[in-house]
């Protein structure tokens, strides 16, 4: 199984999100957690099965919340660039990829 590695923002992006989730409703957070992790073990079985959003990048979507998953796959990582609200400005990760 390839090894993850998440940007440092889409860690904490990821960590805020469910940090929201857990205040609205006990355990909601630790569902979301699980929705994401869930979306980054799909990407790490089978990297290529979802759609590119810009050259070599690609997005997971969470299946119980408006979350992608942006990633890169390389032979042996997938790394995490976002962890993105959907309904959200959508290309607002895209600096991680070149800065």
């Amino acid at each position: 199984m390839k090894k993850v590695l998440f940007h440092p923002d889409a860690l904490e992006e990821m960590t805020a999100s469910a940090g929201w989730y857990e205040n609205k409703q006990p355990d909601l957070g630790k569902r979301f957690l699980a929705a994401v992790q869930d979306a980054v073990l799909r990407a790490q079985i089978n990297p290529v099965l979802y759609s590119e959003v810009m050259p070599g990048i690609r997005r997971s979507i969470t299946r119980s919340f408006p979350f992608g998953v942006v990633y890169s796959s390389s032979d042996n990582v997938i790394f995490i660039f976002a962890v993105m609200h959907l309904r959200r400005d959508p290309d607002y990760w895209k600096n991680r990829v070149t800065g």
